[in-house]
């Protein structure tokens, strides 16, 4: 009986070293292929401004001689700016008092509605939410309408009652846009901590019940750890959006200009120092200092609650 011979089977992913590495770098380029038109749209839209900004930072134009180079001489004057550090003052206080409001507020509408106590509780959620869909844009114009102490719902109330509010003095103006800025983010910050809530896993629940905890115990103890993470997400973005307020005050302007001045915020204060002012050069400067002050301060408030995360 004539003798058979079986050809070893080639090991898995068979082939020789020279046909894997191809295949890897295939891979490798598959994988490059697919994240090449997020680096152009990033490089374009992002790292292109942004060094075009610090270039501009770098120079000044003079009544004489022209555009000149000056190296640090516009930051220098920056950090000696009045104007920068009252805005930057202004903004702060705004988001010392407006954030923690803004976030609590978020907080407890998520765990009522999340509770499961509400009628009606997914009505609620898009209640909630509904201001954020409303552009940034329309909801100051609709709440300067209302803010109006001549023309609009302020007035209406001021004539009817025989009262004198308004909310766009100076005394008041940085409290109306706090007022805005809530209406129009808790609802986004709402949802965020509600997502959080839905995936905490029922067992956690049930096993408080069987061991007598009660409704607020489980709130304290389950919920509010669950939602440290959230809570760092959106007191980040609400840091970012308040140093970054500027729709709310350009908009309100011509309704209140002797509350709300050129420099009321940074953001505002390069605005017009390029567009008004004709100052391009120092309103990058004025820019790039504020990115870099939100950027610290977004980051030490991530780096503490990442602390208190792997403390817990």
């Amino acid at each position: 009986m004539a003798s058979m011979t079986v050809a070893a089977a080639p090991p898995d992913g068979g082939g020789s070293d020279a046909e894997q590495a191809l295949r890897k770098d295939r891979k490798r380029w598959t994988g490059w292929l697919f994240i090449i038109p997020f680096l152009l749209v990033f490089a374009a839209f992002l790292v292109a401004p942004l060094v075009y900004s610090i270039y501009l930072s770098l120079f000044q134009d003079k009544l004489i001689g022209g555009t000149s180079f000056v190296g640090f001489d516009n930051y220098k004057a920056v950090f000696t700016d009045p104007k920068f550090w009252s805005a930057l003052k202004r903004v702060a206080i705004f988001l010392v008092v407006q954030v923690p409001i803004m976030t609590v507020l978020a907080l407890v509408a998520a765990l009522g509605i999340d509770s499961g106590r509400l009628k009606g509780s997914g009505l609620y959620r898009i209640l909630l939410f509904l201001p954020y869909a409303v552009p940034g844009v329309v909801a100051t114009l609709i709440w300067g309408f209302m803010y109006g102490d001549k023309f609009g719902l302020t007035a209406s109330i001021n004539n009817l009652l025989g009262t004198h509010l308004a909310p766009l003095v100076s005394s008041w103006i940085l409290v109306s846009i706090g007022n805005i800025v809530t209406w129009e983010f808790m609802g986004y910050n709402m949802l965020i901590f509600y997502s959080s809530l839905k995936v905490i896993p029922t067992e956690l629940y049930e096993a408080a019940e069987v061991d007598g905890a009660g409704a607020m115990s489980i709130v304290r103890y389950i919920k509010i750890p669950a939602l440290r993470g959230s809570i760092v997400i959106s007191i980040i973005f609400s840091i970012i959006g308040s140093f970054q307020l500027f729709n709310e005050p350009n908009l309100l302007q011509p309704l209140a200009p002797n509350a709300i001045t050129t420099n009321f915020t940074p953001n505002l204060y390069a605005y017009n120092l390029s567009f008004a002012g004709q100052q391009i050069n120092y309103a990058a400067t004025v820019a790039i200092v504020m990115g870099v002050v939100t950027a610290v301060i977004a980051y030490v408030v991530q780096l503490r609650g990442s602390r208190k995360e792997t403390m817990r």
